[in-house]
C-alpha cells in the first residue's frame, strides 16, 4: 500500500515550485511506488490539495478566484453528447432503432412519460424508459443547469474546487451541463444518485466528462443516501471499513446540492430536501429546478417555501433563506399565492436523434409533426443558502411601499410598490404583461404595461428575477383572472433597483 500521507507532503512542497511530476514524487516515496500508482492516488486527493490534472499528466495547484459567469447561452447539446446518446441507442437496436418496431416503442415510452408528468403519476425507468428520458428532456436539462447557477456566479458564490450533489441524477442532463458550464480548471467531486435503471445511461454519458470531474454513481434512493431510511438499491460500493459508499459520501459536506427535475418524483420532497440542506456547506447552496407547467412549478415553490425559516409550514430551526429568485422583500412576511413562475431562455437546436425519432412517425392527416422534438428551454427554480446571503440585498420600507398582501385596501389607487419580475412577458400581443412578487403576496400580482415610456421602459427591460421599484402604478382587481393588476402607464416611473 502506497504512503499517501508522504505523496500528500510532497505535493503540498512541490506545488509552489513547479508542475507536480508523478515520476518525480514516487522517488521520495518510501519503496518508489510505480509512477502510474502515484497518479492514481495524486487523482483521489485531488480535491483535498486543490490540485487538477493537465493534459500532460502534471498536476498544478487549482486557482483560488471563484468562477466568473461564462456566459452560458447553448445554441445546441454538444455533439459529444448527441453521439453518445445515439451510440446508447445503436448497441439497444441497432442503425434502424427509430424505426419499426424499436422506434414504436420508444415513441409510445415518451408519449406516457409525458402523460405521467401532466397528470402527476408515478414514473418508473426501466431501460427504455431512461432512453425515451434521454432522446425527450437531456437537450433542455443540460441547458437549464447553466443558466441556474449564472445567480450564483454573478457573485462570485461559486469555487473553482467543488463537491457536488446531484440527487436524482437521472440520465445526466444536468451533470453535462454543470461539466460544461465550469472553467477547465475546476475540480469536481462529483456525486450522482440514481435508483432507477438511468443509472445505464448516466454511465455513459459521464464518460465523455474530462478528467478533473470526478464521478461517483450511487445506485440507491435519495432517502437511503441521506439517512433518511435504511438499504438501498445496489447501494454503490463498499469502502475499506465496510460501510457503505454512501455513507463515505456524506462525511463531508456539499458546496452545491442539484435537485434538476426530481422533486416531484419524491413521495415527500421536503423531508428529502431538508435532509440535503443539512448536508450542505455552510457557505454551499440547494440549486433546485422543475418544468415551467403549473404542477411541477408551484410543486417545487411549496417545498421552497416548507424549507425557509419564518413560513408557518416549514421546519422549526430550520435557517435555510431564498437567495434567488423569488426573494421575500419584506422580511417578515411569508406569500401564500400560488407561486407559478418561470424563467424562458432561447430554443436549442433540434438534436439529430430527436429528428429522427420524429420523422420517421407514422402520423395520420391531422397529425401534427414536432410531437417528439423537445428544445423549450423554461423552467422554475429556486436557490437556497444558509449563510444568509441572497442575490440582492434589497428590502422594502414601509415609508416608501405597499406590500402587494395590502392590495385589497389599494384597488383604483395609485401605489408605490418594490417588486421582483417574475416572468417574462405572458401577453399574447397585447399590453405587456409581467407576473411579480414581494414575498408577501397572498394573491397573484401582475404589472400590465398599456403605454411605455422612457420612465418605465425598465420594466421590460429587465431580466427575470430583477428588482424593480414602481412608482405611481394604478392597483385594480382582476375579476376574470382572480388577481391584482398593477397598471404601468404614462403616469409610471420603474426603476431598475438591482438587475
Amino acid at each position: 500500500m502506497i504512503d499517501r500521507t508522504a505523496v500528500r507532503n510532497n505535493a503540498n512542497y512541490l506545488r509552489n515550485v513547479r508542475p507536480i511530476d508523478p515520476e518525480e514524487i514516487a522517488e521520495y516515496v518510501e519503496g518508489t511506488p510505480h509512477p502510474a500508482v502515484v497518479r492514481e492516488t495524486l487523482r483521489e486527493e485531488a480535491f483535498d490539495l486543490r490540485l487538477r490534472e493537465r493534459e500532460d499528466g502534471a498536476f498544478v495547484p487549482v486557482d483560488d478566484a471563484p468562477v466568473d459567469p461564462p456566459g452560458w447561452a447553448p445554441e445546441a447539446l454538444p455533439d459529444a453528447y448527441a453521439f453518445a446518446v445515439e451510440d446508447l441507442l445503436v448497441r439497444e437496436y441497432g442503425a434502424n432503432w427509430h424505426r419499426g418496431e424499436s422506434g414504436d416503442e420508444l415513441r409510445e415510452r415518451v408519449r406516457r412519460l409525458k402523460t405521467d408528468y401532466l397528470y402527476e403519476n408515478d414514473v418508473e425507468y426501466d431501460r427504455v424508459a431512461a432512453l425515451g428520458y434521454a432522446i425527450y428532456h437531456l437537450p433542455a436539462y443540460y441547458a437549464t443547469v447553466g443558466y441556474v447557477l449564472d445567480d450564483l456566479t454573478e457573485n462570485g458564490l461559486l469555487d473553482r474546487t467543488i463537491r457536488v450533489l446531484d440527487v436524482g441524477a437521472g440520465v445526466g442532463g444536468p451533470a453535462l451541463g454543470l461539466h460544461d458550464y465550469l472553467p477547465e480548471d475546476a475540480v469536481v467531486e462529483y456525486h450522482a444518485v440514481e435508483p432507477s435503471a438511468a443509472t445505464e445511461v448516466l454511465d455513459r454519458m459521464l464518460e465523455e466528462t474530462g478528467r478533473n470531474f470526478r464521478t461517483t454513481v450511487h445506485e440507491t434512493t435519495a432517502e437511503a443516501f441521506l439517512g433518511l431510511e435504511g438499504g438501498g438499491e445496489g447501494g454503490g460500493s463498499g469502502t475499506a471499513d465496510g460501510s457503505s459508499a454512501a455513507d463515505s459520501a456524506t462525511d463531508e459536506p456539499f458546496d452545491l446540492v442539484v435537485f434538476g427535475n426530481v422533486l416531484s418524483e419524491l413521495a415527500d420532497p421536503v423531508t428529502v430536501a431538508e435532509a440535503a440542506l443539512d448536508a450542505l456547506a455552510p457557505d454551499g447552496s440547494l440549486v433546485a429546478f422543475a418544468p415551467a407547467d403549473r404542477n411541477t412549478a408551484t410543486g417545487l415553490r411549496r417545498v421552497e417555501r416548507a424549507l425557509v425559516a419564518g413560513d408557518s409550514g416549514g421546519y422549526p430551526g430550520n435557517d435555510a433563506e431564498i437567495y434567488s429568485p423569488a426573494l421575500r422583500l419584506w422580511p417578515d412576511a411569508v406569500p401564500s399565492d400560488r407561486g407559478w413562475s418561470f424563467d424562458v431562455a432561447p430554443d436549442l437546436a433540434v438534436p439529430p436523434f430527436q429528428r429522427r425519432l420524429d420523422e420517421a412517425t407514422a402520423r395520420g392527416e391531422t397529425d401534427e409533426p414536432g410531437e417528439f422534438v423537445n428544445v423549450d428551454v423554461q423552467f422554475a427554480y429556486s436557490i437556497l443558502r444558509r449563510d444568509g446571503k441572497r442575490r440582492v440585498d434589497v428590502e422594502a420600507s414601509a415609508e416608501r411601499c405597499a406590500r402587494m398582501a395590502e392590495s385589497e385596501r389599494h384597488v383604483t389607487d395609485r401605489v408605490n410598490l418594490l417588486a421582483v419580475k417574475l416572468s417574462h412577458d405572458l401577453s399574447e400581443g397585447d399590453n405587456a404583461l409581467y407576473r411579480v412578487g414581494d414575498g408577501s403576496q397572498a394573491t397573484d400580482h401582475y404589472l400590465v404595461c398599456t403605454r411605455e415610456t422612457a420612465l418605465n421602459r425598465d420594466l421590460r427591460e429587465a431580466d427575470y428575477g430583477a428588482v424593480v421599484f414602481v412608482e405611481n402604478g394604478l392597483v385594480l382587481w382582476n375579476e376574470d383572472e382572480g388577481a391584482y393588476n398593477v397598471v404601468v402607464d404614462d403616469e409610471t416611473v420603474v426603476d431598475l433597483v438591482a438587475p
